[in-house]
């Protein structure tokens, strides 16, 4: 058991796997997968283990697909790890841990260890983070990367993982009464096996440009 203390925070993380990160090893493998898919829709990637949980958050946005439009949080040992939102908190009953200032490295010392990652509070995207391998850094690679992953997100707020199926069956069935409408509302097309890394990490490439427009737009929103 590591005890970490983060300011009025203890976060006591319970080993869950074998294998304890080396101080040589300043990179994380994670892996990211949506649950309720079948079959699943999942990514892995590389990230430098002093990353924040905030730009953890702009990582898997861009590695699934998602728009960055919702709100969200993580969820390990029992805390939740958010941008502040004092409203949300109040709902809660409690305060969460201010993502901009707790990084991967500083909770997070073993494999296997397992985390949630919630977007969207009203379809509820939920997705379960396992910590895969701690690796040395690599100066042929840029990170943060994507090395991996399987099918395309599904849609925003089209209603969960229920209403997204039921976007997929409505879809793929010529004679439905609601494809033309369902067709209309994705744009004209939804292609549910597209993945593609390399327009992925061209993203992930520039994402503090991201993170930066994205601030810039809120900020004069």
């Amino acid at each position: 058991m590591d005890v970490i203390l983060w300011g009025q925070y203890n976060l006591t993380i319970f080993v869950a796997g074998q294998t304890r990160k080396n101080k040589m090893d300043n990179i994380i493998q994670l892996k990211i997968t949506l649950q309720g898919t079948k079959p699943p829709i999942w990514r892995r990637v590389l990230v430098d283990k002093t990353t924040t949980f905030e730009k953890l958050h702009h990582i898997i946005q861009i590695a699934m697909g998602w728009t960055n439009s919702h709100l969200y949080e993580f969820y390990i040992n029992g805390y939740r790890i958010a941008e502040p939102n004092e409203e949300f908190d109040d709902d809660f009953g409690e305060k969460s841990v201010d993502d901009s200032t707790v990084t991967l490295d500083s909770i997070i010392t073993y494999t296997k260890v397992k985390f949630e990652y919630t977007y969207d509070f009203g379809d509820s995207w939920e997705h379960q983070i396992v910590v895969e391998k701690f690796l040395p850094y690599n100066i042929h690679t840029k990170y943060p990367t994507c090395i991996d992953g399987k099918l395309s997100c599904p849609p925003e707020d089209c209603g969960g993982i229920p209403g997204f199926y039921n976007l997929l069956d409505i879809i793929s069935n010529k004679r439905h009464p609601e494809r033309k409408e369902m067709l209309e509302w994705l744009g004209g097309h939804y292609y549910a096996e597209h993945f593609d890394k390399e327009e992925t990490n061209l993203e992930l490439a520039a994402i503090d440009s991201y993170i930066k427009e994205l601030k810039e737009f809120r900020d004069n929103d």
